[in-house]
């Protein structure tokens, strides 16, 4: 694959003509709708026909939530490893709280696919936030943790998850090592019965790095204990703070560069974002709220506001400006340059692959331009 940016005075038909592929192949791969209007400085993968050479193999996974299109899911799981059902929740004593709506459609759709799904497990309350006080409150009960382990290990048989990924955020420091000790025992118990568990880690730079989100996750002693670790190296651009790339790659590479310091490669994926935020200017802290973006619809903001879209040699990220009813707005985003970017992180450090937040939104040429990098790895 090649990737061709959008120039002035560029058509469609004009860049097939260039490629000799046809109109439709490369409206089908970018996704551009009828009647294929470009951006000026829009990333389009192109397919060449040239080999890209010997591939390593790699796990490309994606989080998604029970309601998600099933179109999209039908889209997107040709080119999956795994998919993480996002999410099942539980109580302080333990039980295991079901997701609503019903993961039946996305489990069957999962296995007709034959694509692996896991359970991903998360300490989120009713109001859809992380709750460290039910997480303390499971980890210093041994009933409630016997509870909870008995039940994911019922649950995963039942419903033939291929394992559990554990997404806990914000841990009390002081439940640290028993955190690390139930990602173990879990990982002990699923392996016996064939099943593999993951953890997500906040994207930490150091051992002792301060901070809430930080200080609950002891890299080493998680990468011991579970089968796999997902870096969740996005949210630096994030809808309550300032205009920047989600996940830029300077920033991306410290998280990796530590991460491999406490973690073997081969137990490392790297966390992609699929998706990207609108700001409105002046940016004003405690104010000012982002509108979440895919991809396809950030070049549709671009094209219906004349923008060009600039490109962060240093975040490798793209990004554009626009105004709308005397409104100024900063658009940051993902591409296939930056995925393309994340992509060779994954080589150069011959980590395990990726796990992608969220699939909800089709980004076709994510997964095409993934497949002329790698081999998939289930």
């Amino acid at each position: 694959m090649s990737i061709y940016l959008v120039k002035e005075e560029d058509t469609i038909d004009k860049i097939a003509g260039l490629y000799d592929v046809s109109v439709e192949e490369i409206a089908y791969i970018n996704q551009i709708p009828y009647p294929y209007r470009l951006a000026v400085g829009e990333a389009l993968l192109i397919p060449d026909g040239v080999s890209s050479g010997v591939k390593m193999t790699a796990s490309a996974n994606g989080y998604a939530y029970p309601y998600i299109s099933p179109w999209v899911l039908r889209q997107t799981l040709p080119y999956m490893s795994g998919l993480l059902v996002f999410s099942y929740g539980f109580t302080e004593e333990g039980e295991l709280i079901q997701p609503v709506p019903s993961d039946d459609t996305m489990r069957r759709m999962a296995e007709e696919y034959g694509r692996n799904a896991y359970l991903t497990l998360t300490p989120l309350g009713p109001d859809g936030k992380f709750s460290n006080s039910r997480i303390h409150a499971v980890l210093t009960s041994e009933e409630s943790t016997e509870r909870l382990l008995s039940e994911l290990q019922r649950e995963v048989r039942e419903k033939n998850f291929r394992g559990v990924d554990v997404d806990f955020e914000y841990i009390l420091k002081e439940d640290r090592d028993l955190f690390t000790a139930f990602v173990r025992e879990l990982r002990v118990r699923m392996n016996e019965e064939g099943y593999l568990v993951s953890v997500a880690l906040a994207p930490k730079t150091s051992a002792e790095q301060p901070g809430l989100l930080y200080e609950g996750k002891d890299y080493g002693g998680l990468g011991e204990a579970a089968n796999q670790v997902l870096l969740m190296t996005y949210e630096w651009g994030y809808r309550y703070g300032p205009p920047m790339a989600v996940a830029p790659l300077n920033k991306v590479r410290q998280v990796v560069e530590y991460a491999l310091t406490e973690i073997p490669s081969e137990k490392i994926l790297l966390g992609v974002p699929n998706y990207g935020y609108d700001w409105i200017l002046p940016f004003m802290r405690g104010e000012s709220q982002a509108v979440t973006i895919g991809h396809v619809e950030a070049v549709q903001i671009a094209i219906s506001n004349s923008a060009v879209i600039e490109f962060d040699g240093t975040a490798q990220s793209p990004y554009f400006t626009y105004e709308r009813d005397n409104v100024r707005h900063e658009v940051w985003f993902e591409d296939v340059r930056s995925l393309s970017a994340k992509y060779s992180l994954i080589k150069e450090y011959n980590l395990r692959g990726m796990a992608v937040w969220q699939i909800m939104r089709l980004f076709r040429a994510m997964w095409i331009l993934f497949d002329d990098f790698f081999e998939k790895r289930e």
